[in-house]
Parts: C-alpha cells; sequence; structure tokens
C-alpha cells in the first residue's frame, strides 16, 4: 500500500476515535479540522489509485461526517429557494 492510502486508513480510524469522545461544541471544530485534512489526502489518494479507490474512500468519509454533509445540503437548498 501506498503512503497516502494508509494515511487515508488511519484518519478513517482517527475521525471514529473522535466521533466517540465527547465534545464541548458538538463536534463542529473537530468536523471542520478532518475535513480539512481530508479533502487534500483524497484527492493524492484519487490521483494515485484512481477514481474507483477515491470513490470509496469519499463514501467512507462521507459516512463518518454525515451530519456536516446534511447542515450543507440544507444550507444549499434554502440558498436555491
Amino acid at each position: 500500500m501506498s503512503a497516502p492510502l494508509i494515511l487515508a486508513l488511519l484518519w478513517l480510524i482517527a475521525a471514529n476515535v473522535l466521533a466517540i469522545l465527547p465534545s464541548q461544541d458538538g463536534h463542529r471544530l473537530r468536523a471542520v479540522c478532518l475535513i480539512a485534512v481530508g479533502v487534500p489526502l483524497l484527492g493524492l489518494v484519487t490521483w494515485q489509485h484512481g477514481p474507483l479507490i477515491g470513490l470509496a474512500l469519499l463514501a467512507a468519509g462521507a459516512s463518518v461526517l454525515r451530519w456536516p454533509l446534511l447542515f450543507l445540503g440544507r444550507w444549499l437548498s434554502r440558498q436555491m429557494q
């Protein structure tokens, strides 16, 4: 396995561990940090391993960060109306 793929898997483990721990702000800061680190990492993995692996990691990351994605979808739907 390549280094970006190992880092992506470590990112998934860290995201799951951070989701278990209690938080004062509803995990907002953690989600922002995970997104800031995860997006470039996802791009690098997709570039090196192709779009199928990239889509699989995107789905795994979206399952971990589902609430920020839900809030983004709601915000976008309000902006469209």
